[in-house]
């Protein structure tokens, strides 16, 4: 079972700054890219930025590029999003999961993900 665990939402007001957390329990992270997906309320869960599993390699969402970055410690077993500049629209729930490959279907289900508000 691929289960991610995210953390680090929070309120934030505009312009403001979060950094999330993807950690894996009982596996590696090592072999997969991981992604990091939003759902707003209403909305459908979208893709936000997606690293390699060497960390090479990364791809973000128009909407938030320059603005956000993804990166990975797999020594620590874990994968950031490091979200700068925040905006109300950025207000979501944001999740992470597994990939063979950043163009991959996900692998495993669903975590609880981890609620991100952007409000004065």
């Amino acid at each position: 079972q691929l289960q991610l665990v995210e953390s680090g939402g929070g309120l934030v007001q505009p312009g403001g700054s979060l950094r999330l957390s993807c950690a894996a329990s009982g596996f590696t992270l090592d072999y997969y890219a991981i992604g990091w997906f939003r759902q707003a309320p209403g909305k459908e869960r979208e893709g936000v930025s997606c690293i390699s599993s060497s960390g090479d390699s990364t791809n973000t969402a128009r909407s938030v590029k320059g603005r956000f970055t993804i990166s990975r410690d797999n020594a620590k077993n874990t994968v950031y999003l490091q979200m700068n500049s925040l905006k109300p629209e950025d207000t979501a729930v944001y999740y992470c999961a597994a990939r063979k490959g950043c163009l991959s279907p996900i692998l495993g289900s669903w975590g609880q993900g981890t609620q991100v508000t952007v409000s004065s």
